[in-house]
Protein backbone atom coordinates (compact mmCIF):
# COMPACT_ATOMS: atom_id res chain seq x y z
CA UNK A 1 0.00 0.00 0.00
CA UNK A 2 1.29 3.87 -0.73
CA UNK A 3 0.43 7.00 0.37
CA UNK A 4 0.63 10.17 -1.47
CA UNK A 5 2.20 13.11 0.26
CA UNK A 6 -0.39 15.52 -0.70
CA UNK A 7 -3.40 16.01 1.76
CA UNK A 8 -5.03 18.01 4.13
CA UNK A 9 -6.50 17.79 7.81
CA UNK A 10 -8.22 19.93 9.94
CA UNK A 11 -9.33 19.66 13.50
CA UNK A 12 -10.76 21.37 16.10
CA UNK A 13 -11.56 21.13 20.26
CA UNK A 14 -13.26 23.26 22.62
CA UNK A 15 -13.22 23.80 25.80
CA UNK A 16 -14.42 25.96 28.84
CA UNK A 17 -10.96 28.12 28.30
CA UNK A 18 -10.48 27.88 24.48
CA UNK A 19 -10.66 27.12 21.31
CA UNK A 20 -7.47 25.21 19.69
CA UNK A 21 -8.03 24.47 15.62
CA UNK A 22 -5.45 23.10 13.43
CA UNK A 23 -5.06 22.89 9.90
CA UNK A 24 -2.45 20.71 8.03
CA UNK A 25 -1.42 20.96 4.49
CA UNK A 26 0.93 18.74 2.70
CA UNK A 27 2.43 18.35 -1.00
CA UNK A 28 5.43 16.38 -2.25
CA UNK A 29 8.68 16.70 -0.67
CA UNK A 30 12.15 14.89 -0.69
CA UNK A 31 12.32 14.80 3.09
CA UNK A 32 10.05 15.72 5.88
CA UNK A 33 9.87 19.21 5.89
CA UNK A 34 7.39 20.70 8.63
CA UNK A 35 6.67 24.28 9.13
CA UNK A 36 4.50 25.59 12.19
CA UNK A 37 2.31 28.65 12.27
CA UNK A 38 1.47 29.24 15.64
CA UNK A 39 0.80 32.19 18.72
CA UNK A 40 4.18 33.29 19.96
CA UNK A 41 3.03 32.70 23.36
CA UNK A 42 2.58 28.64 22.60
CA UNK A 43 6.61 28.69 21.01
CA UNK A 44 7.14 26.42 23.72
CA UNK A 45 5.22 23.58 22.14
CA UNK A 46 6.54 23.96 18.64
CA UNK A 47 9.47 21.25 18.67
CA UNK A 48 6.46 18.64 20.12
CA UNK A 49 4.08 19.52 17.36
CA UNK A 50 6.60 18.08 14.99
CA UNK A 51 7.07 15.20 17.04
CA UNK A 52 3.87 14.34 17.18
CA UNK A 53 3.37 14.58 13.45
CA UNK A 54 6.48 12.39 12.93
CA UNK A 55 4.95 9.95 14.29
CA UNK A 56 2.74 9.13 11.70
CA UNK A 57 4.10 10.98 8.70
CA UNK A 58 7.58 10.55 7.09
CA UNK A 59 7.86 12.53 3.79
CA UNK A 60 6.09 15.72 2.51
CA UNK A 61 6.74 19.36 3.39
CA UNK A 62 3.83 20.26 5.59
CA UNK A 63 2.54 23.49 6.50
CA UNK A 64 0.74 23.62 10.15
CA UNK A 65 -1.20 25.98 11.23
CA UNK A 66 -2.72 26.21 14.98
CA UNK A 67 -4.71 28.83 16.25
CA UNK A 68 -5.93 29.49 20.07
CA UNK A 69 -8.84 31.78 20.42
CA UNK A 70 -11.40 32.35 23.06
CA UNK A 71 -8.76 33.24 25.98
CA UNK A 72 -10.92 33.67 29.56
CA UNK A 73 -10.31 37.24 31.10
CA UNK A 74 -8.11 35.50 33.91
CA UNK A 75 -5.94 34.33 31.44
CA UNK A 76 -4.17 37.64 30.68
CA UNK A 77 -3.26 40.64 32.92
CA UNK A 78 -2.15 44.51 32.57
CA UNK A 79 1.28 45.37 32.96
CA UNK A 80 2.39 48.99 34.00
CA UNK A 81 5.73 50.55 31.84
CA UNK A 82 6.51 52.81 34.84
CA UNK A 83 9.56 53.94 32.79
CA UNK A 84 8.20 54.46 29.47
CA UNK A 85 5.58 56.80 31.24
CA UNK A 86 7.99 58.72 32.75
CA UNK A 87 9.79 59.33 29.52
CA UNK A 88 6.76 60.23 27.75
CA UNK A 89 6.05 62.99 30.65
CA UNK A 90 9.55 64.04 30.06
CA UNK A 91 9.67 64.74 26.61
CA UNK A 92 6.11 66.04 26.81
CA UNK A 93 7.02 68.62 29.67
CA UNK A 94 9.55 69.91 27.06
CA UNK A 95 7.45 70.34 24.42
CA UNK A 96 5.42 72.45 26.33
CA UNK A 97 8.18 74.31 27.18
CA UNK A 98 9.44 74.64 23.66
CA UNK A 99 5.92 74.70 21.65
CA UNK A 100 3.88 77.27 23.77
CA UNK A 101 0.22 76.30 22.70
CA UNK A 102 -3.01 78.00 23.37
CA UNK A 103 -5.78 76.96 25.93
CA UNK A 104 -5.50 74.06 28.44
CA UNK A 105 -2.19 72.24 27.63
CA UNK A 106 -1.99 70.35 30.83
CA UNK A 107 -0.89 66.87 30.62
CA UNK A 108 -3.79 63.98 31.78
CA UNK A 109 -3.35 60.60 33.25
CA UNK A 110 -5.85 59.18 30.81
CA UNK A 111 -3.60 60.80 27.76
CA UNK A 112 -0.49 59.05 29.02
CA UNK A 113 -1.88 56.04 29.78
CA UNK A 114 -2.92 55.43 26.05
CA UNK A 115 0.47 56.27 24.57
CA UNK A 116 1.87 53.16 23.10
CA UNK A 117 3.96 50.63 25.51
CA UNK A 118 2.71 52.99 28.91
CA UNK A 119 0.20 49.92 29.55
CA UNK A 120 0.57 46.06 28.53
CA UNK A 121 -1.70 43.35 28.01
CA UNK A 122 0.30 40.45 28.66
CA UNK A 123 -0.72 36.94 28.50
CA UNK A 124 -0.40 34.41 31.07
CA UNK A 125 0.17 31.23 30.24
CA UNK A 126 -0.04 28.99 33.81
CA UNK A 127 0.46 25.70 33.07
CA UNK A 128 2.54 25.03 30.17
CA UNK A 129 2.15 21.00 30.43
CA UNK A 130 -1.53 21.53 30.46
CA UNK A 131 -1.98 23.75 27.76
CA UNK A 132 0.97 21.57 25.52
CA UNK A 133 -1.15 18.43 26.05
CA UNK A 134 -4.80 20.08 24.67
CA UNK A 135 -2.70 21.64 21.37
CA UNK A 136 -1.13 17.86 20.57
CA UNK A 137 -4.36 16.24 21.15
CA UNK A 138 -5.85 18.62 18.37
CA UNK A 139 -2.87 18.18 16.01
CA UNK A 140 -2.76 14.63 15.91
CA UNK A 141 -6.68 14.52 15.55
CA UNK A 142 -5.48 16.97 12.59
CA UNK A 143 -2.73 14.11 11.41
CA UNK A 144 -4.67 11.40 11.37
CA UNK A 145 -6.91 13.40 8.95
CA UNK A 146 -4.48 14.10 6.75
CA UNK A 147 -3.08 10.60 6.89
CA UNK A 148 -6.69 9.28 5.84
CA UNK A 149 -6.73 11.75 3.00
CA UNK A 150 -2.68 10.85 2.03
CA UNK A 151 -4.10 7.04 1.95
CA UNK A 152 -7.16 8.12 0.01
CA UNK A 153 -5.06 9.51 -2.50
CA UNK A 154 -2.32 6.84 -2.31
CA UNK A 155 -5.05 4.37 -3.67
CA UNK A 156 -5.50 6.49 -7.12
CA UNK A 157 -1.84 6.56 -7.29
CA UNK A 158 -1.64 3.02 -7.08
CA UNK A 159 -4.33 2.15 -9.55
CA UNK A 160 -2.75 4.38 -11.90
CA UNK A 161 0.61 3.31 -11.11
CA UNK A 162 -0.01 -0.62 -12.16
CA UNK A 163 -2.38 0.32 -14.94
CA UNK A 164 0.70 1.94 -16.68
CA UNK A 165 3.25 -1.15 -15.66
CA UNK A 166 0.06 -3.25 -17.47
CA UNK A 167 0.46 -0.97 -20.50
CA UNK A 168 4.30 -1.04 -20.73
CA UNK A 169 4.01 -5.12 -19.73
CA UNK A 170 1.56 -4.68 -23.35
CA UNK A 171 4.18 -3.04 -25.02
CA UNK A 172 7.07 -5.48 -23.98
CA UNK A 173 5.27 -8.28 -25.79
CA UNK A 174 4.65 -6.41 -29.25
CA UNK A 175 8.69 -5.28 -29.13
CA UNK A 176 9.60 -8.97 -28.80
CA UNK A 177 7.19 -10.24 -31.30
CA UNK A 178 9.01 -7.88 -33.55
CA UNK A 179 12.19 -8.35 -32.08
CA UNK A 180 12.56 -11.39 -33.59
CA UNK A 181 12.04 -10.62 -36.82
CA UNK A 182 14.59 -8.20 -37.35
CA UNK A 183 17.21 -10.63 -37.80
CA UNK A 184 15.86 -12.25 -40.53
CA UNK A 185 14.90 -8.96 -42.28
CA UNK A 186 18.50 -7.88 -42.23
CA UNK A 187 19.48 -10.70 -43.87
CA UNK A 188 16.97 -10.19 -46.29
CA UNK A 189 18.09 -6.51 -47.02
CA UNK A 190 21.67 -7.44 -47.10
CA UNK A 191 21.12 -10.28 -50.14
CA UNK A 192 19.33 -7.63 -51.73
CA UNK A 193 22.24 -5.51 -51.50
CA UNK A 194 24.68 -7.54 -52.51
CA UNK A 195 22.55 -8.36 -55.38
CA UNK A 196 21.92 -5.02 -56.26
CA UNK A 197 25.88 -4.54 -56.01
CA UNK A 198 27.18 -7.58 -58.03
CA UNK A 199 24.12 -8.52 -59.80
CA UNK A 200 23.98 -12.45 -61.10
CA UNK A 201 27.72 -12.41 -62.27
CA UNK A 202 28.76 -14.10 -58.76
CA UNK A 203 26.99 -16.54 -56.53
CA UNK A 204 25.99 -14.26 -53.18
CA UNK A 205 28.53 -15.88 -50.40
CA UNK A 206 25.76 -17.55 -48.31
CA UNK A 207 27.84 -18.38 -45.31
CA UNK A 208 29.30 -14.31 -45.23
CA UNK A 209 25.75 -13.12 -44.94
CA UNK A 210 24.89 -15.94 -42.30
CA UNK A 211 28.05 -14.86 -40.41
CA UNK A 212 26.95 -10.73 -40.82
CA UNK A 213 23.50 -11.74 -40.02
CA UNK A 214 24.66 -13.41 -36.42
CA UNK A 215 26.86 -10.58 -35.49
CA UNK A 216 24.06 -8.28 -36.16
CA UNK A 217 21.89 -10.14 -34.22
CA UNK A 218 24.07 -10.04 -31.80
CA UNK A 219 24.53 -6.44 -31.74
CA UNK A 220 21.03 -5.56 -31.51
CA UNK A 221 20.14 -7.87 -29.20
CA UNK A 222 17.71 -6.38 -26.45
CA UNK A 223 16.20 -9.49 -24.99
CA UNK A 224 18.32 -9.66 -21.95
CA UNK A 225 16.79 -5.66 -21.72
CA UNK A 226 13.40 -6.66 -22.20
CA UNK A 227 13.39 -9.13 -19.24
CA UNK A 228 14.73 -6.65 -16.68
CA UNK A 229 11.79 -4.06 -17.92
CA UNK A 230 8.77 -7.00 -17.29
CA UNK A 231 11.02 -7.34 -14.16
CA UNK A 232 11.05 -4.46 -13.10
CA UNK A 233 7.14 -4.06 -13.86
CA UNK A 234 6.60 -6.77 -11.81
CA UNK A 235 9.12 -5.65 -8.85
CA UNK A 236 7.29 -2.01 -9.14
CA UNK A 237 3.48 -3.98 -8.38
CA UNK A 238 5.36 -6.26 -5.38
CA UNK A 239 6.28 -3.05 -3.86
CA UNK A 240 3.08 -1.25 -4.37
CA UNK A 241 1.72 -4.01 -2.22
CA UNK A 242 3.79 -4.21 0.83
CA UNK A 243 2.59 -2.51 4.15
CA UNK A 244 4.91 -0.99 6.70
CA UNK A 245 7.05 2.08 5.84
CA UNK A 246 6.95 4.26 2.81
CA UNK A 247 8.04 2.72 -0.58
CA UNK A 248 8.32 6.63 -2.46
CA UNK A 249 12.38 5.96 -2.67
CA UNK A 250 12.20 2.39 -3.56
CA UNK A 251 9.85 3.39 -6.22
CA UNK A 252 11.66 6.43 -7.01
CA UNK A 253 14.88 4.67 -7.71
CA UNK A 254 12.88 1.48 -9.48
CA UNK A 255 12.09 3.86 -11.99
CA UNK A 256 15.94 5.22 -12.69
CA UNK A 257 16.35 1.32 -13.48
CA UNK A 258 12.97 1.42 -15.69
CA UNK A 259 14.35 4.55 -18.11
CA UNK A 260 17.77 2.97 -18.23
CA UNK A 261 16.62 -0.21 -19.50
CA UNK A 262 14.27 1.91 -21.83
CA UNK A 263 17.06 4.25 -23.58
CA UNK A 264 19.39 1.01 -24.00
CA UNK A 265 16.81 -0.67 -25.93
CA UNK A 266 15.65 2.53 -27.86
CA UNK A 267 19.27 2.71 -28.77
CA UNK A 268 20.06 -0.29 -29.66
CA UNK A 269 16.75 -1.29 -31.82
CA UNK A 270 17.34 -1.23 -35.34
CA UNK A 271 13.91 -1.45 -36.53
CA UNK A 272 11.24 1.17 -37.23
CA UNK A 273 8.28 -0.44 -34.95
CA UNK A 274 10.61 -1.57 -32.12
CA UNK A 275 11.02 1.74 -31.97
CA UNK A 276 8.08 3.39 -32.42
CA UNK A 277 7.27 0.82 -29.15
CA UNK A 278 10.02 2.21 -27.50
CA UNK A 279 8.66 5.86 -27.59
CA UNK A 280 5.28 4.66 -26.50
CA UNK A 281 6.90 2.64 -23.38
CA UNK A 282 8.93 5.74 -22.57
CA UNK A 283 6.18 8.06 -22.33
CA UNK A 284 4.66 5.90 -20.10
CA UNK A 285 7.82 5.67 -17.81
CA UNK A 286 7.84 9.12 -17.20
CA UNK A 287 4.19 9.69 -16.60
CA UNK A 288 4.93 6.36 -13.73
CA UNK A 289 7.94 8.62 -12.66
CA UNK A 290 6.46 12.03 -12.25
CA UNK A 291 3.36 10.00 -10.45
CA UNK A 292 6.32 8.28 -8.36
CA UNK A 293 7.45 12.07 -6.63
CA UNK A 294 4.36 12.29 -5.06
CA UNK A 295 4.34 9.06 -3.25
CA UNK A 296 5.50 9.14 0.38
Amino acid sequence: MIKSMTGFGRAEAMDEKRTIICEIRSVNHRYCDISVKMPRRYSFAEEKVKQAIKERINRGKLDVSIVVDNLKEGDTSIRLNTDMAKKYLENLKELQMEVPIDGDSSISLEYLASLPDVLKIIPDVEDEEEITKAILAVVREATVKLEEMRTLEGKKLEEDLIGRGKTIQGFVGEIEKAAERVPKAYSEKLRARIKELIGDAAEIPEDRIILESAIFADKCSIAEELTRLKSHMDHMETIIAEEGEPQGKRLDFLVQEMNREANTIGSKANDFEVTELMLKVKAEVEKIREQVQNVE
